[in-house]
């Protein structure tokens, strides 16, 4: 890994620890409400292993905050402009799903992602990282197919889809390119 690749799993480690004793719960309690080994939070936390995405989909989902504000709280600084080469990126060690937060820290109660999800990928989110907001997602470039539920969503670059109320997802990439787009997300009520 490299030196920036690091820090950034070191604030989003750092990060996990403050929300968890922030609410006074215990590593016991945490692995009980989001379904991961205590174990697995533990080593996150020291910084012994890196976060998959499906797994800080889990610990916000818990936390009941969507994972684009644990990883925002754990590396933005507020202002208004967010340039491109600031912008934090976060690289999933399992399905090397890259991750980039785009809006600026705000007040504002949105986030926007872009996410590209390497070829022959399929990403689980539980039901719960989708708690309290609305999404939309934005293909920007390639094929995605998007599982809500029990109903299947193939979209092609353009298509942009209105998530509807929170259910387990999957994001698969059933072709042999890269697909990119967007998550446009509010997050009412957060702060």
């Amino acid at each position: 890994m490299n030196t920036i690749e690091d820090s950034i799993n070191q604030r989003i480690a750092a990060r996990i620890r403050i929300e968890r004793e922030s609410r006074g719960w215990s590593l016991t309690e945490l692995a009980e409400r989001a379904g991961v080994s205590r174990a697995m939070i533990h080593k996150i936390e020291r910084g012994e292993s890196s976060p998959t995405a499906t797994l800080l989909g889990r610990l916000s989902g818990a936390f009941g905050i969507s994972m684009s504000m644990l990883i925002a709280r754990a590396e933005m600084q507020e202002g208004k402009l967010l340039r491109f080469a600031d912008q934090p990126v976060w690289h999933d060690p399992q399905s090397h799903y890259l991750r980039r937060h785009v809006s600026p820290r705000s007040d504002l109660p949105i986030d926007l992602v872009q996410i590209e999800l390497p070829a022959g990928s399929d990403i689980p989110m539980p039901a719960s990282s989708y708690v309290q907001a609305r999404q939309l997602i934005w293909l920007q470039q390639g094929e995605l197919v998007f599982v809500e539920g029990d109903v299947r969503h193939e979209m092609q670059a353009g298509d942009c889809l209105e998530l509807g109320p929170p259910n387990d997802c999957r994001f698969i990439n059933e072709t042999t390119q890269p697909c990119v787009y967007l998550v446009v997300r509010l997050n009412p009520g957060v702060s």
